[in-house]
């Protein structure tokens, strides 16, 4: 009698213990937006700093007409090159003035930075196809601007940005592309911090990276801190393994995820931009076309 009192009592605390996992699953589920993107909103940020570093303001609509939000640096024409950077999940435009101005003037680059939907002024809510599309709008932006094709601008992404940066250059193509502190995929990264939830089943934003990279056939440098506690370095390495094309794998040596770039990553990256394939305008484009015809 005693002994089926104990199986009883612990079947009690199992069925317990398994309605308390489940809600918490269902938690994490139900906040999974909230989770991956804090999204900061205007006005959080340095929104002086666009006067300050020189940024132009720039709005403009996705795909399925939501308003979004941007700054522009022009630093000289021609640049050596056009780049779209796609911001990390915890960023806006406005956390990022001074860098990209730095990098701008500091590589001769022309930079678009925008703020996915629900970050900055833009508008809307986050969502993967959402972001996807929005990073569409952005580099088709830029390319009309810069008089270029969108296969002829130099992407870079951090953290998710990398996602998205991935994602446009497998489908849209790049002369380049640049990645710091990225992932395989959301529910890898995801899985390294809740290790005891089925995030790879319950996850609905998935930025696949692994899977679209292979899609992607020009230059990469990518970056990734081996003390990274955020994204595992271990994703980045794996990530760099599938890419098919020239690339390279820089190791940002006991730093963490948000800790900046290093001089010696500064300076590979300006080595990597000086060996960028050439750019052919939408002009030389037109002209070749017309010539062949």
């Amino acid at each position: 009698m005693a002994q089926k009192k104990i199986y009883q009592g612990l079947g009690k605390l199992f069925r317990v213990a398994l309605v308390a996992y489940l809600a918490v699953l269902l938690m994490l589920m139900w906040f999974e937006t909230t989770l991956i993107y804090p999204a900061p909103r205007y006005p959080v940020g340095d929104w002086d700093g666009a006067k300050t570093h020189g940024w132009e303001d720039v709005d403009f609509i996705s795909a399925d007409g939501t308003k979004l939000h941007g700054w522009y640096r022009e630093q000289m024409s021609p640049p050596r090159a056009h780049l779209l950077y796609c911001h990390g999940n915890g960023e806006n435009v406005a956390y990022l003035g001074e860098y990209l101005a730095w990098l701008a003037d500091k590589y001769e680059l022309n930079i678009f930075v925008f703020d996915y939907r629900g970050y900055g002024r833009s508008e809307g809510s986050p969502a993967e196809v959402g972001i996807l599309a929005d990073g569409d709008a952005a580099q088709k932006w830029l390319a009309e601007r810069a008089g270029i094709k969108p296969q002829d601008i130099v992407l870079m992404g951090r953290s998710l940005g990398g996602g998205v940066a991935v994602d446009h250059a497998a489908r849209n193509g790049a002369r380049a592309l640049i990645l710091q502190n990225t992932f395989t995929s959301m529910p890898d990264a995801a899985a390294y911090h809740y290790p005891w939830a089925p995030v790879h089943w319950l996850m609905k934003n998935r930025y696949n990276s692994l899977e679209r990279i292979v899609n992607y056939q020009g230059p990469l440098l990518q970056s990734h801190g081996d003390a990274d506690t955020v994204v595992p370095f271990a994703l980045g390495q794996k990530l760099h393994a599938a890419a098919p094309g020239k690339k390279q794998f820089y190791v940002s040596r006991g730093l963490d995820h948000n800790n900046g770039d290093t001089d010696e990553y500064r300076k590979i990256l300006g080595q990597f931009l000086e060996t960028l394939p050439a750019l052919t305008t939408a002009d030389e484009s037109s002209s070749v076309n017309a010539a062949s015809e």
